[in-house]
C-alpha cells in the first residue's frame, strides 16, 4: 500500500441512546459518558483515542447534532484532539446521509482519502490488534473495495444485524471475503444457526472506503439522497469549529442506513473478521457484561452497600444506594430517576422512555445537570413559580449578554470571583457576596480568573424556561 495513502476517520456522533436511560439522554446522551471507574475518558474520547498510532492519519470529521456541538468541542479540547471539521445535522437522518456528507466533505480537503466510519459509543478491548487490522483492511479499501468489519457471535444476538460471507472464514483470518447478504435483527432460533455457522458475523457497523468508492455507489443507488446532501453541504455555513449544514435540504434527504442505502445492495462490499473484543454498548446487560465483577458477579460503580446480592449491575454516583437480597438485576440512580430492571428487560428501557416523552417528561430527554459551552448548570429544587440552580463558568468564560421577560434572579457566589454587568453597572463578586437581577434588566455573568466559578441562581417569576432568554451578545455564536 502506498505511503501517500491517507486515513481520514469519520465519527458519528448522533443519537440518543435511550436503552441506557436514565444515565444516558437526549440532551446527553451515552457517547459523552465516563461510565465506569477505570477510564476517565467517555466512549467518544476513547473512540479518537484509539486511532493514535496509525500511519498518514488526520484528524477526525465528527458528525453530530447541533444540540451536542459544545459537548464535542468540549470533549475533543479535552483530549487536545482539533477536529477537522465538526458537522452539524440540523435533525438525525442515520447513517447514510451522515457519511455521504463527511464523504463529500473528505475529498474536498484531500484528492481521495480513505474512510474510517467509526460509531462513537462502541467498545474494543484490544487496540493492537484493531490498529493491526485497521491496516489490513486500508489494502482492501484502496482496492476500490467497501470494507465491513465482522465480529464473531459468541450468543445467539438478536439485536444486531449479521452478515453472511460467501465461503467460511476463520475468526482469526486477516483475510477480506465478499458477502453474500446481510441480514436485519433475526428471530432466537435463526440466531442460533447462526452462531454455529462460520460464514456469518455480527455487524459491528466499523467500515472503509475511498471516499470516491463510497460516492459512486451512493450515485448509483441513491441518486436522490446524494443530491440533496451536496446541495446541504454546499450551502451550509461556518459557526466558530462548526459547520452548520443547511437544513431544507438536508431534511429531504431519506432516513436510511448505510447498510440499507448501499451495503445490501452492491456487490462490492467485503467483510474482514473484527476479533478486537468488539462491543456497541447497546444496553445495560451489555455493559454489565463488559465490566469488571466482585466475587457475586455484581458490578458496583459509585456510593453503594449490597448483602446478599449476585449478578447485578448497581450504579450511583451522587446518592447512596443500598440493595439486599436481589439477582439479576440493574439498578442505576442519578438525582431525578431511579431504574430497576431484570436483566432480560433490559431492551424494553427505549419502551419507556417513548412513553415519558409522550406524557412530556423532562426526565426522559434531560438532566438535571445540563452542559453549556461555558460550563453546565444544575437544577436543584423547583416549584410552580421558583427554581434553584447551581452554576459552574468556567475559567475565563462568559455567559451572553441578555435579558428575561418573566423572571428575576438572584446570584450568591459559592467560590471564585464573579464580574457582571447589569445594565450600565460593572460589580465584582467574591465567596459569600450576592446579587439581584430584576426581570428586564441587561446582564452578563463572566469569570476571568483562572479557576472556576460557582454560584447558586435563585429564580422566580411567572415563567421559568430556558427559551426566556433575549440575547445581545454572545461568544458562542447563540442566538435567541
Amino acid at each position: 500500500m502506498s505511503e501517500n495513502i491517507i486515513l481520514q476517520p469519520v465519527i458519528l456522533s448522533g443519537g440518543s441512546g435511550t436503552r441506557l436511560w436514565p444515565l444516558s439522554r437526549k440532551n446527553f446522551p451515552k457517547q459523552y459518558i465516563q461510565f465506569n471507574l477505570t477510564s476517565k475518558y467517555s466512549s467518544l474520547q476513547k473512540t479518537q483515542n484509539r486511532l493514535f498510532g496509525i500511519k498518514n492519519i488526520q484528524n477526525p470529521l465528527i458528525v453530530c447534532n447541533e444540540e451536542q456541538r459544545f459537548i464535542v468541542a468540549e470533549q475533543m479540547r479535552e483530549i487536545m484532539v482539533k477536529p477537522k471539521a465538526i458537522i452539524l445535522e440540523p435533525e438525525g437522518r442515520n447513517t447514510a446521509p451522515a457519511i455521504a456528507i463527511a464523504a463529500l466533505k473528505a475529498i474536498e480537503e484531500n484528492k481521495d482519502p480513505i474512510l474510517l466510519i467509526l460509531s462513537s459509543d462502541h467498545e474494543i478491548e484490544d487496540q493492537e490488534k484493531f490498529i493491526e487490522i485497521i491496516k489490513v483492511g486500508m489494502k482492501t479499501a484502496n482496492s476500490d473495495k467497501l470494507v465491513n468489519f465482522g465480529v464473531k457471535p459468541t450468543i445467539p444476538e438478536t439485536g444486531y444485524g449479521y452478515i453472511e460471507a460467501i465461503e467460511n472464514i476463520k475468526n482469526n483470518s486477516l483475510e477480506s471475503v465478499q458477502i453474500n447478504r446481510f441480514i436485519e435483527k433475526p428471530n432466537k432460533e435463526k440466531a442460533i444457526r447462526y452462531i454455529k455457522d462460520e460464514r456469518f458475523f455480527w455487524n459491528s457497523g466499523i467500515f472503509l472506503f475511498k471516499a470516491s468508492t463510497i460516492l459512486k455507489e451512493l450515485e448509483k443507488f441513491q441518486p436522490r439522497l446524494l443530491e440533496y446532501c451536496k446541495l446541504s453541504i454546499r450551502n451550509s455555513s461556518k459557526d466558530f469549529d462548526f459547520q452548520r449544514l443547511e437544513k431544507q435540504s438536508f431534511k429531504k434527504c431519506p432516513n436510511l442506513s448505510i447498510d440499507y442505502a448501499v451495503m445490501e445492495k452492491t456487490d462490492n462490499a467485503y467483510v474482514i473478521p473484527f476479533n478486537v473484543g468488539w462491543s456497541d454498548v447497546g444496553s445495560w446487560k451489555s455493559l454489565w457484561n463488559l465490566e469488571k465483577k466482585d466475587k457475586n458477579g455484581n458490578s458496583v460503580i459509585g456510593d453503594i452497600k449490597v448483602r446478599s446480592v449476585k449478578n447485578c449491575y448497581l450504579n450511583s454516583k451522587n446518592k447512596l444506594l443500598v440493595a439486599i437480597g436481589t439477582e439479576n438485576l440493574i439498578i442505576v440512580q442519578t438525582n431525578d430517576a431511579t431504574l430497576v430492571a431484570n436483566h432480560n428487560y433490559s431492551e424494553e428501557i427505549k419502551d419507556v422512555v417513548s412513553h415519558l416523552n409522550l406524557e412530556n417528561r423532562s426526565e426522559g430527554t434531560e438532566h438535571r445537570k445540563v452542559f453549556r459551552p461555558w460550563g453546565y448548570y444544575n437544577s436543584i429544587e423547583k416549584g410552580s413559580n421558583w427554581q434553584i440552580k447551581e452554576l459552574l463558568v468556567k475559567p475565563y468564560s462568559s455567559l451572553s449578554l441578555q435579558k428575561h421577560k418573566f423572571r428575576s434572579e438572584h446570584w450568591i457566589i459559592l467560590n471564585g470571583e464573579a464580574n457582571i454587568e447589569i445594565n450600565d453597572k460593572k460589580i465584582t463578586l467574591k465567596e459569600n457576596q450576592s446579587t439581584f437581577i430584576p426581570s428586564g434588566a441587561k446582564h452578563r455573568l463572566s469569570n476571568n480568573q483562572e479557576t472556576p466559578l460557582r454560584l447558586i441562581e435563585i429564580q422566580s417569576g411567572s415563567y421559568l424556561g430556558e427559551d426566556d432568554i433575549y440575547r445581545y451578545d454572545d461568544n458562542y455564536g447563540r442566538k435567541s
